[in-house]
């Protein structure tokens, strides 16, 4: 799907509770429900899914510079923090969210103005109530630019 033909916007309350995590997802990759408008703002994009694993891509540029003419920090740390956080809704059953509780970053080397970067979160561990994930920021030629843990709450029953 081109990024002109792309919807933004948010699942309804009965297609979140229908759902499972996984299933919700893939649904967004397909294009089958609107990508959040984070996306959109950010540059970033949901691209593979499996249980336990999600992976963003993401095209940095001048609308993301900080003052000094890098990429913004916040850039790495929104797909760090949207990686770890999907790979936990995966293992979500219908209805079940969660928010971050917590994210940790460390900036190995600066996110390139140009080209696209890919960012991979995987569930670390799994609880009733806390979850936790990583994440690590590449860029197009495997570089590492990035990486981070997010702690988050579950809520309602996940398991």
């Amino acid at each position: 799907m081109s990024e002109a033909e792309r919807e933004y916007g948010l699942a309804t309350q009965d297609q979140f509770r229908e759902r499972s995590g996984l299933d919700l997802l893939r649904a967004m990759i397909a294009g089958e429900l609107p990508a959040p408008p984070i996306s959109r703002a950010m540059g970033i994009m949901l691209v593979e899914v499996e249980k336990g694993r999600a992976v963003f891509e993401g095209r940095p540029g001048p609308h993301l510079f900080n003052p000094l003419g890098g990429i913004h920090g916040g850039f790495a740390l929104t797909m760090i923090d949207s990686a770890a956080g999907c790979a936990v809704h995966t293992e979500l059953h219908a209805g079940v969210g969660y928010t971050t509780v917590e994210t940790k970053a460390n900036f190995v080397r600066p996110v390139p103005a140009e080209g696209v970067v890919r960012c991979e979160g995987r569930v670390v561990s799994h609880g009733r109530t806390i979850a936790t994930a990583e994440a690590f920021l590449r860029s197009e030629e495997g570089k590492l630019l990035a990486h981070g843990t997010s702690t988050l709450i579950i809520l309602g029953s996940s398991r």
